[in-house]
């Protein structure tokens, strides 16, 4: 047999050897690093054969070996392992608890178990299982792996008590035709598992426990409401610390946390899933709205207002009738359905539909800050995260699949301009055709091509995502990495072929006749809620100074001096800023840690000295003094940052 290895060159290996035989053919060192091999892109465990048939016709099959230095691959490959662990620890201090999944994720990992009445599980009890895991860890218990007949897999479970398998195993037979399942062993606990994992538990270096939460059986909230524990591990000590340094800075960062104590909003059991802004928070909701507007007039944005709710005959055209409809806020009047809406873009298809356009009108730019409502299910709702009560900075263009590149390009120039106020480092995914789409292969050829010359033109590096289009067209996604390192998807650029002709919309052309315009959707925030909840945690809370609810705050240090602060105050409100005064009978210091705490970009000190020659003392926010100033000069210093939206 022979295989392709990542450097090109060429393995030879006899029939019915196994990933370990392979790793050890390469090198001694290798054979030790192992954790699993990768044959044509199937991860599979060093114990098991290869396969003797080439399942690339291309070529030699390519093999790769998994190590601690693979990447994302071998780190979610030991999470599963961990995971297999912490359900060996859990069995073995709760007899009788019941087992469902355990599966790797993007941090982590988790388990959902299913305890006998009367027994509960909380984070106090995380370190006794912790120290059941290590004992399993330092045993090097082998994972042992067994294909067996599915219904000896179920009689094996069964006899177990453990239904939730159970249940998969015979899903897995009715709806997947499955025969023969593998089961993955280590010490005492067998678990069904596609695999693959590494030789034994030894390999796990790092682990922690974190948190423990409620999860219904298969996310179904008719189903058992189970205790899911979450856990991560990494290949090293250091690497674990840091990413729970990382996790500590973002609880720290929670926009949730720094909404409360900055006064932005609040929320309540009355509205579940809907923020409730305060004042401070809607002056900072309203300055990015003013932005999205200030920003598309010139770019030949119109913005338009269309209803709430519509009858179902709209979401029938539009086709979310039949696929949406869990997701809408549904009512009847008058014997009508009615749903509120969750998106712009049908009632922007109606309003194209309800006026006649010429090729001369093209392209036509609809804008809206709309109300959108989702029902989300309450279980997903985070913040101002995921809600479901949201105003996006939705877009809609009606174009000419001429004017595709020229309209993508310019809305990736605006996507720029905008993220370059915040001063927000983005990184594009070009989406190009899934294999289930409307359209043919020569006009999927045409847009994606139209969309890589739109980045190109803006000489903008991208990244090509296969088949992550969605099915009426393909897509840009725009995505910020934050100051902890996440990843945050922010704007899109979408065609749709799909709901133009859903609505049958046309344009006169040229010749007279009536065609198809190509709708783009285009947000460059997403909602507003969501794009604020990215930049708190971004910025730590301290938002730009044009941004800010409060750009200064006027402190007197005693009652002699609150006349000239009530002056300052009311110049700085009269120029169109955004100021408090603070004439509590407080010592200075008590003044300027609360602003401090309140992350208010400017402090404006008043004493006997600033009384006389009308200036202020000047600190800035975790900077501190920066000497005095005259109370005008500063007045124009902040109108200046503030009309440019100057980063400080």
């Amino acid at each position: 047999m022979e295989f392709a290895l990542p450097d090109g060159s060429t393995l030879t290996l006899h029939p019915g050897a196994t990933g370990a035989d392979a790793a050890a053919a390469i090198g001694t060192g290798l054979a030790r690093a192992a954790l699993a091999i990768k044959v044509d892109g199937e991860l599979r465990d060093l114990s098991r054969e290869l396969p003797e048939r080439n399942p690339n016709p291309a070529g030699r099959p390519k093999l790769e070996i998994l190590t601690d230095r693979s990447g994302e691959e071998a780190l979610s490959l030991i999470r599963h392992d961990c995971a297999h662990v912490l359900a060996t620890a859990v069995t073995e201090l709760y007899p009788g608890v019941k087992v469902s999944i355990g599966p790797p994720i993007e941090s982590g990992f988790y388990y959902d178990f299913d305890f006998p009445q009367g027994t509960s599980l909380s984070e106090g009890d995380l370190p006794r299982i912790e120290e059941k895991m290590r004992e399993h860890i330092g045993a090097d218990e082998p994972f042992v792996r067994e294909e067996v007949p599915a219904g000896e897999a179920l009689e094996r479970f069964l006899n177990a008590g453990q239904d939730y398998k159970v249940e998969l195993i015979e899903d897995l037979v009715r709806n997947d035709g499955v025969r023969t399942v593998s089961l993955y062993t280590n010490d005492g606990f067998t678990d069904l598992c596609r695999g693959p994992h590494a030789p034994s538990t030894k390999r796990i270096k790092a682990f922690k426990l974190q948190s423990v939460a409620g999860a219904y059986w298969r996310g179904d909230s008719s189903k058992p409401m189970l205790t899911r524990v979450y856990g991560t591990a990494f290949f090293s000590s250091k690497e674990l610390t840091e990413h729970l340094e990382r996790l500590e800075r973002a609880r720290a960062n929670d926009h949730r946390r720094l909404g409360q104590q900055l006064g932005l909003f609040t929320f309540s059991d009355v509205a579940p899933g809907s923020a409730f802004w305060l004042p401070a928070g809607t002056s900072v909701f309203n300055e990015l709205i003013a932005l999205s507007r200030e920003m598309g007039r010139p770019r030949g944005y119109t913005e338009v207002k269309t209803p709430q709710l519509y009858d179902s005959s709209l979401w029938k055209t539009s086709g979310h009738w039949d696929k949406y409809r869990e997701n809408m806020f549904i009512t009847e009047s008058e014997g009508r359905a009615m749903a509120i809406k969750p998106m712009n873009c049908p009632g922007h298809c109606k309003l194209f539909s309800l006026q006649r356009h010429s090729y001369r009108d093209l392209p036509v730019r609809y804008s809206e800050p709309g109300l959108l409502h989702r029902n989300e299910p309450s279980g997903t709702l985070h913040g101002l995260l995921r809600v479901r009560h949201f105003v996006q900075d939705d877009a809609h263009i009606f174009c000419t699949e001429d004017q595709i590149q020229e309209e993508v390009a310019a809305c990736l120039e605006f996507a720029f301009a905008t993220y370059e106020v915040f001063g927000l480092d983005v990184r594009l995914e070009l989406s190009t055709r899934p294999d289930q789409r409307i359209g043919s292969d020569e006009l999927w050829d045409r847009t994606e091509q139209a969309l890589a010359n739109a980045l190109e033109s803006q000489g903008l590096p991208y990244e090509v995502s296969p088949g992550e289009g969605v099915f009426y067209g393909p897509k840009i996604d725009m995505h910020m990495t934050d100051s902890l390192g996440r990843s945050w998807q922010l704007g899109t650029v979408q065609l749709d072929y799909n709901m133009p002709t859903r609505f049958e919309l046309t344009y006169t052309g040229a010749d007279n006749a009536e065609h198809r315009p190509v709708m783009i959707h285009r947000a460059l925030m997403g909602s507003y809620e969501r794009f604020i909840g990215i930049l708190l945690e971004h910025f730590s809370g301290e938002l730009p100074v044009w941004l800010a609810p409060v750009q200064a705050i006027v402190l007197p240090i005693s009652d002699r001096h609150a006349q000239h602060g009530k002056n300052v105050t009311a110049r700085l409100k009269a120029a169109g800023l955004r100021a408090e005064l603070d004439d509590r009978p407080e010592s200075i210091a008590r003044k300027i840690r609360d602003a401090e705490l309140r992350k208010i970009p400017y402090m404006l000190v008043v004493g006997d000295r600033e009384q006389e020659t009308d200036e202020v003392a000047l600190r800035e926010h975790r900077l501190g003094d920066t000497g005095s100033i005259p109370a005008q000069a500063f007045i124009d210093r902040l109108l200046t940052e503030t009309k440019t939206r100057a980063s400080r």
